[in-house]
């Protein structure tokens, strides 16, 4: 049996459309054994695919067929604890959970970069995938079947503030709400906010990170979709935020804060319980080991 632990995450990050993502400090945790039928349960309540349609099965039965090994059945015990259709990299951490665990059973056929190119084909693009496999943040792209990546430690000078509604928004949905073109002077916009966000967060230079997170590519659409959404973002910066972003395709609004402003959660959960009641604030750190895996 193995154990697989995989954190939460969260993609573009403003301005880094598809090709930016962090880890969190959320786990999903699956257990997974070999079994001569399919035996899926979880934890949590959830209703969740117990059959082969389920999306750890799927994603493991792909590592059985690259190494050539009949698959009669699996045993999956999920616990999800990361929010499901939220934003934070509910199905990538599935998608990993398949392919780790399936790997680890059959005596790791896979080596890492296979797991990232994999995991990042099924999910049609890396950034949420490739940090909750490699932990911390990550600048990555998906090209002909390969990713391209580079993960490095962010500042130890920040946290982040997850804003969680009780309403889903399926990444379909959000997606097909984006335009199929962009003027030149959008495209400009985002690709000189994502390399200074990408140095910001490295370096914590913390007064770069507002102007960072700022994008013309898929927020002014998608903020439409998520009701409040707009008003959160903004009631979060007035309240300390360095910066706030649509999480993934949403709906949760993500900040980054400086971890010097020792209040700030407490000053969020006082007006939030006010103010915007079916929102859930989450306080997080970044996740710097990404996936694991215990055998037993």
């Amino acid at each position: 049996m193995v154990r697989v632990k995989v954190p939460a995450t969260s993609a573009n990050m403003g301005s880094g459309f598809d090709c930016m993502g962090i880890a969190l400090s959320i786990r999903n945790v699956v257990e997974m054994d070999f079994s001569d039928r399919i035996d899926i349960t979880n934890k949590s309540g959830l209703d969740l695919p117990a059959d082969e349609t389920n999306l750890i099965y799927r994603c493991a039965k792909h590592v059985f067929d690259i190494a050539g090994v009949p698959m009669p059945g699996l045993k999956i015990v999920e616990e999800c604890n990361i929010p499901m259709t939220r934003g934070l990299g509910s199905s990538s951490a599935c998608t990993v959970a398949g392919i780790v665990g399936a790997n680890a059973l059959l005596g790791e056929p896979l080596d890492e970069e296979a797991i990232i190119n994999l995991a990042a084909i099924i999910e049609g693009h890396p950034d949420n995938s490739t940090p909750a496999i490699r932990g911390g943040f990550v600048a990555a792209m998906l090209e002909n079947g390969r990713v391209w990546q580079v993960r490095v430690p962010i500042s130890g000078r920040l946290r982040f503030c997850a804003f969680v509604p009780d309403f889903e928004l399926r990444t379909e949905k959000a997606r097909a709400a984006l335009p199929k073109e962009v003027t030149m002077r959008d495209a400009v916009f985002n690709l000189s906010r994502a390399a200074l966000l990408a140095g910001s967060l490295v370096a914590g230079e913390l007064h770069n990170i507002g102007v960072a997170t700022e994008d013309r590519l898929h927020q002014p659409y998608r903020f439409d979709m998520i009701p409040g959404g707009r008003e959160v973002a903004s009631r979060a910066r007035e309240l300390g935020a360095l910066g706030s972003f649509i999480s993934g395709a949403g709906p949760t609004i993500m900040t980054v804060v400086d971890r010097a402003s020792l209040d700030y959660e407490k000053r969020v959960r006082e007006h939030f319980a006010e103010e915007f009641p079916n929102w859930t604030v989450r306080m997080l750190d970044c996740d710097e080991t990404g996936v694991t895996v215990e055998k037993e």
